[in-house]
């Protein structure tokens, strides 16, 4: 499917808002097809008060958490920042190093929410309609939605509602640490979701894909890191 132009996300706000309601549409939860060989963390860096966006994917091999591509933008954006639709302020820079990205990953965990959002369009979900590909959105803090005490050993999870829908996950990444908030994207299941994002936990609170992406953005802005594609890095970027 041909991505949707970026243009559409240069609009106001409450055309925003309905342009969500639209999208809500088109929302793909289903089971994952295929055998998953690799994942890619997304995230997106800034400096306060900017509108320069950092943006950049971390493609990791499956099977052992090699970092195996990347790719790193950075895009000057006039959206504001508004709660509800940081989709449209982040995903122009996300177009720009998605489309540089040679070596697409099988799945997309987006450092922010998926379903779980008001208008069930957070920034995995609306990324993953945006070029019809598989997003897991895995958060630090909640955005809307209510559930149950959580148990406090790793691996503890609850469902997180949305008056009566099932919205996404709360889940103990490490013991006695505040838990991610996990929910599908598009074109994944609830299942799906919480697994992939489990396979890719390595002793820490966040995701390797997370921490790498992170990582990554955060070299970028600050000058350390350019722009561009590369394809099989030396090493992880913590190693």
């Amino acid at each position: 499917m041909e991505e949707k132009s970026e243009q559409k996300y240069y609009i106001m706000p409450d055309e925003a808002i309905a342009r969500q309601e639209e999208l809500r549409k088109q929302i793909k939860i289903q089971p994952l097809e295929g055998e998953l060989k690799t994942v890619a963390g997304a995230d997106i860096s800034f400096n306060r008060g900017s509108n320069e966006l950092h943006a950049g994917f971390v493609v990791l091999r499956l099977s052992d958490l090699k970092v195996v591509a990347r790719s790193l933008a950075s895009k000057t954006v006039n959206f504001p920042y508004i709660p509800g639709l940081l989709a449209f302020r982040e995903i122009p820079a996300l177009l720009k190093a998605w489309k540089q990205l040679q070596q697409k990953p099988d799945i997309v965990i987006v450092d922010g929410h998926g379903i779980a959002h008001p208008r069930r369009m957070g920034i995995a979900t609306q990324f993953g309609i945006t070029v019809d590909h598989p997003t897991v959105g895995c958060a630090k803090n909640v955005l809307t939605g209510h559930f149950k005490n959580l148990g406090k050993s790793r691996g503890s999870f609850e469902y997180l509602f949305d008056d009566d829908e099932k919205v996404g996950m709360v889940y103990r990444s490490r013991d006695n640490v505040k838990p991610v908030f996990i929910s599908p994207g598009h074109k994944v299941s609830f299942a799906d979701a919480r697994a992939i994002v489990e396979r890719c936990l390595t002793g820490y609170k966040l995701p390797e894909t997370t921490r790498q992406a992170h990582s990554a953005v955060n070299k970028l802005r600050k000058g350390e890191w350019k722009e561009g594609y590369r394809e099989n890095p030396a090493q992880n970027l913590f190693e």
